[in-house]
């Protein structure tokens, strides 16, 4: 059903079969954004020359100074091997010192920046080539070199052929990391540039891709709260990245996972998501995993899948905090959705544990607002699946704990319901647990249940419930002995 769209991100290196060098980019990648699971990432990409066949993949690259040198003089003389020439230094840039050596020769990027601007097409290709290398770079006083091609690349966004509207996105994606180049660029009005270039470019899967990519960059500045957000909140990128998250197949995983990102750090960086909600913010995210948590029930787990489904789950939780209870229904769709979130808890469970943890945490954002999604889990008997999860550490019990602790808060019937689905013996043995925070939830689970019927208090005392809360007594210290002491003296010894 899904698939990832394979994205040229990773160059080759000197002695690599091209077979390997793919390989080797796509395990980079994949890497890179997992990484952004667990937190921001800030990363550069490198395409792959799609003209360059093995012998020229796997040149040798140690004499990388000497060749920029020489390619140099070479260019500064007009004629029919600039071409040429250009391949060669974008080839030999690839050496880091040598881009050291390239930005220190004298008019080296004014040459450079005259070519991209030149009236030979293939010129400017290989020109951006070049600037792509550069922007690749380890050594922080490169990416200052190439501001002046900076308005020129903005300028390219617009009306070039795929190949270098891409590599254009990428170089400016790698340069904005850096604070005085991100300055000058948002100055040269960067944002407006990748608006424009996306609502052009929205059926150009790699174009979208890339304008994703580097947007994603930008939204990672630490001044990007202050500055940038206002600036793309008030473009048309928000509408245009959300077009992106489509549950279409033929779509690709690829351009869908960038934008998400995009969505996330805009989520996570602003406490008022009200532009982001009336654009359908949430019911697309929603949407999007519920059309997942489908795929993912049926067993497709397509790699790169996860990738899409963490940044989305965390856009529906953060989105829940500022949408209004009354326009909760119209925003999520229907019930789907926490059936989704339980087929991607049970999913990822073992492989993927921080991923069903943002699951969990999802599930417990939505039963904290909604009596329906509560309702839902007890009549689509989703209940059982999620108490047989208690045992699982790693902050996964504690929040379906939180879950069905919301469930028994919403309703009496809710708290009967919960008992005859086994929840009372699931208590009794997290209960027992050295976890006090499970300790703690649990005896505020169990408290909510002997409450809510005699019937449910007295099954819980025919299931070993008043030795257990004795025990509790005993051996607890602090606010668990005093609820025990209290749901013992006023609700069962009674």
């Amino acid at each position: 059903m899904w698939r990832l769209n394979k994205v040229r991100h990773k160059a080759g290196r000197p002695g690599d079969s091209v077979e390997e060098l793919k390989l080797k980019r796509r395990e980079h990648e994949k890497a890179l954004r997992q990484a952004r699971r667990d937190r921001q990432l800030v990363s550069k990409r490198l395409l792959l020359n799609d003209d360059e066949d093995q012998s020229e993949v796997t040149m040798d690259t140690n004499s990388g100074e000497q060749d920029v040198v020489a390619v140099l003089q070479k260019l500064h003389h007009s004629g029919p091997e600039r071409d040429t020439h250009l391949k060669a230094l974008s080839k030999a840039l690839r050496d880091p010192s040598a881009q050291l050596t390239f930005i220190k020769q004298e008019n080296s990027m004014h040459l450079l920046v005259g070519l991209l601007t030149g009236s030979d097409a293939t010129c400017r290709l290989q020109a951006v080539r070049c600037l792509h290398e550069l922007s690749h770079s380890p050594h922080t006083s490169v990416a200052s070199a190439c501001l002046p091609a900076s308005p020129y690349l903005l300028t390219y966004l617009s009306g070039q052929s795929t190949k270098f509207t891409e590599l254009c996105l990428y170089t400016l994606g790698n340069l904005c990391p850096d604070s005085v180049v991100k300055e000058k660029l948002l100055a040269q009005g960067i944002v407006p540039a990748l608006a424009s270039c996306l609502e052009n470019q929205r059926h150009n899967l790699a174009v979208v891709e890339a304008v994703g990519f580097t947007l994603s960059q930008l939204l990672q500045a630490n001044n990007a709260a202050e500055k940038i957000i206002p600036m793309v909140l008030a473009s048309s990128l928000p509408s245009h990245l959300l077009s992106v998250l489509t549950p279409d197949p033929k779509f690709g995983l690829g351009p869908a996972i960038e934008c998400a990102w995009c969505i996330h750090y805009l989520t996570c960086s602003m406490k008022d998501h009200r532009v982001l909600l009336a654009q359908g913010a949430l019911l697309q995210c929603s949407s999007l995993l519920v059309s997942l948590g489908g795929a993912v029930a049926e067993g497709n787990k397509e790699e790169g899948m996860e990738l899409l489904i963490c940044p989305l789950l965390r856009c529906v939780g953060n989105l829940l905090s500022s949408c209004p209870l009354t326009d909760l229904s119209a925003q999520m769709g229907d019930v789907r959705i926490v059936v989704a979130l339980c087929a991607l808890l049970q999913a990822f469970l073992h492989t993927q544990p921080a991923l069903a943890r943002e699951s969990a945490w999802v599930l417990n954002n939505l039963t904290a607002h909604s009596r329906a999604l509560c309702s839902a889990l007890l009549t689509l008997n989703l209940v059982p699946g999620l108490i047989q999860l208690l045992p699982f550490s790693q902050g996964i019990n504690t929040m379906i704990l939180r879950v069905l602790a919301n469930i028994a808060h919403n309703k009496k019937d809710f708290c009967v319901q919960l008992a005859h689905r086994g929840l009372l013996s699931a208590l009794c043995a997290t209960l027992k647990m050295a976890d006090q925070e499970m300790v703690t939830l649990s005896m505020d689970v169990l408290f909510m249940l002997v409450v809510s019927s005699p019937q449910v208090a007295e099954e819980f005392v025919k299931q070993g419930g008043l030795s257990l809360l004795e025990a509790t007594q005993y051996n607890s210290e602090g606010e668990i002995r005093q609820r025990a002491t209290h749901l013992l003296e006023h609700h069962l010894l009674s």
